[in-house]
């Protein structure tokens, strides 16, 4: 790790585990279909948040998948990653698939907000991971090229991410 100018997290999975029931949130996303008599793309909730932009739900799914994560935030068991954390001398960021407000939330709650220089959620920018977008937008305000950064995680999409920006990977 050493080599690294800037290390970005993953958030839940690497950091935290939010305390949500992920299969609760996809249930009360199809309900926000339902309402309004939208046929849903399928039971998959990222499949559910990609369309919800085409089917003009993309406020109301966006707003029922944070509210879930940001309570969840607030009693998520705090993992061992985070304790290497408070460890660096780098510039750290967070990089999530998570609503802003839940990663910061999280962050927060475990006393993890200070050494943590930025933080990049679901709604921070206009794409989500895979997309490259996200991670790099994280690198760049962390002041460092994607090539002098790592990014650690818990996912084949974390790692595709990281491959995409260019950015080292580690899993947890």
């Amino acid at each position: 790790m050493n080599e690294y100018e800037a290390v970005v997290y993953d958030l839940d999975g690497t950091l935290v585990d939010l305390d949500v029931d992920w299969p609760v949130v996809t249930d009360d996303v199809l309900e926000v279909y339902e309402r309004a008599g939208v046929e849903p793309p399928s039971r998959s909730l990222w499949d559910l948040l990609g369309y919800a932009d085409e089917a003009g739900l993309q406020a109301a799914v966006e707003s029922t998948i944070a509210d879930h994560e940001r309570t969840g935030a607030e009693t998520a068991p705090r993992l061992a990653h985070a304790d290497e954390l408070l460890e660096r001398t780098v510039p750290v960021g967070v990089c999530s698939l998570n609503c802003e407000a839940a990663c910061r939330i999280a962050l927060e709650e475990h006393g993890l907000a200070d050494p943590v220089d930025v933080v990049v959620g679901r709604d921070t920018v206009e794409t989500r991971k895979p997309d490259p977008e996200p991670l790099l937008e994280t690198v760049w305000a962390l002041g460092v090229d994607p090539g002098a950064a790592v990014f650690i995680g818990d996912s084949d999409r974390d790692e595709l991410t990281a491959r995409r920006a260019g950015t080292a990977f580690e899993y947890v």
